[in-house]
């Protein structure tokens, strides 16, 4: 049998619409993540990555679903033990104590300052540097009673993920890297079978909305397949020696690791959390500790080796030295809490403890960690899908016809 013109225009159907198929999940894909900024005319005329888009609602769900229900501040932070983080920075602080009390006293009072020996000095110096471990231990204790009021893990997550969009979209693409492809490929696949249908209408009737249509079913229907395969059935089914599963719930174990190792090294790690305890909304509250501890050690202090000191600098001149002193120490937090991060990160053990509750989650709760943030625009992609296969019937049709 010699294949004429027709023939090939009609085995060509099925090819085509593979290739309809792979490209819609392949495009659905790249706008689910990209770009990351929107791009064109607000609000309508353009387009913004459906995660990027929406990393404000999702890292509040985030927070909801899986950080609030799985991980405990109190449980965290009560790991931290006050002597060993103040051996940490216990050196560095020292360095900076000895400029602040040198530039604290000469900026309240420069005359008695300048008249105290050197030996006095450095007796002051040493008093200071001996009582450093007792002031941060306390603060550290008491951090640690008020840690709700200090940290806030919602803002600290949502500011993170708002700021920097892309690492919400490493999340997704690193915890669904088996899943994405597989929507991409399946396009072609289920493409290919839904062109069978349309190949064998076309030959008994060459009506010309036929492939208009044939490629909207194709577009709509590989796109919400693929979408459903990842998450559905959420637990598992026999089918004869075959298990069948959501592809995403599937892999709930090795997720989780993936997931938890992004949190605990990109967005929970020591260096965040110190940074929202320091410029947060409870940083007030934090430097009341200090101030509280700070004014105890000064007034030991004076107690004890210079009860005339107050007498000395003058009551005006002392109440604003102690209140400089608490804020300059605070302040300067950024200069010696860093050698505090390598010792917290070990102690606070984020990344396995997330992960290990994330693994005993049931695939309902599992299927919250991804899912629901862009479950609600699912649409956009599978719509989206169909208006290109519908597209590409109709260039079908003008091929065939002109």
């Amino acid at each position: 049998m010699e294949l004429t013109v027709e023939h090939l225009i009609l085995l060509a159907i099925p090819i085509i619409s593979a290739i309809v198929g792979w490209f819609t999940n392949f495009l659905a894909v790249k706008m689910m993540f990209y770009p990351i900024e929107f791009i064109g005319i607000k609000p309508i005329f353009g387009w913004q990555g459906l995660i990027p888009a929406k990393r404000q609602e999702m890292a509040e769900i985030e927070v909801e679903l899986v950080l609030g229900r799985l991980l405990s501040v109190e449980e965290i932070v009560d790991r931290l033990d006050p002597k060993e983080l103040t051996n940490s920075i216990q050196r560095r602080l020292k360095q900076i104590i000895r400029k602040l009390v040198n530039d604290i006293m000469q900026e309240v009072a420069p005359t008695a300052w300048a008249a105290l020996p050197v030996q006095g000095k450095n007796l002051v110096y040493a008093r200071i540097e001996m009582d450093i471990p007792n002031v941060v231990q306390k603060t550290i204790s008491d951090f640690k009673h008020n840690v709700t009021e200090i940290l806030d893990i919602k803002e600290l997550v949502v500011k993170q993920l708002v700021a920097h969009p892309e690492l919400i979209n490493e999340i997704f693409l690193k915890a669904g890297a088996k899943e994405f492809p597989f929507i991409e490929r399946s396009g072609f696949y289920f493409g290919f079978l839904f062109g069978l249908p349309t190949m064998v209408f076309w030959y008994f009737y060459q009506l010309w909305w036929i492939l208009p249509l044939g490629g909207l079913i194709v577009g709509y229907a590989t796109n919400w397949i693929a979408i459903k395969i990842i998450f559905e059935p959420k637990h598992p089914v026999k089918i004869g020696p075959f298990t069948i599963q959501g592809m995403f719930l599937k892999r709930q174990k090795e997720v989780s690791e993936v997931y938890s190792e992004i949190i605990d090294k990109k967005l929970m790690n020591s260096q965040n959390i110190a940074d929202i305890v320091i410029h947060g909304s409870g940083s007030e509250n934090l430097l009341e500790l200090v101030e509280l501890h700070v004014n105890d050690a000064i007034e030991r202090y004076v107690a004890i080796a210079q009860p005339y000191f107050a007498l000395g600098v003058g009551s005006e001149n002392y109440y604003k030295m102690k209140e400089l002193a608490a804020k300059r120490l605070f302040e300067r937090s950024e200069s010696y809490l860093p050698y505090a991060y390598d010792y917290a990160h070990q102690a606070l053990n984020i990344g396995d403890d997330l992960c290990k509750k994330m693994q005993g989650l049931t695939p309902e709760e599992f299927e919250g960690v991804l899912r629901p943030a862009y479950q609600a625009d699912e649409w956009k992609l599978i719509v989206t899908g169909a208006v290109l296969g519908m597209a590409a019937g109709f260039f079908q049709v003008f091929f065939v016809f002109v």
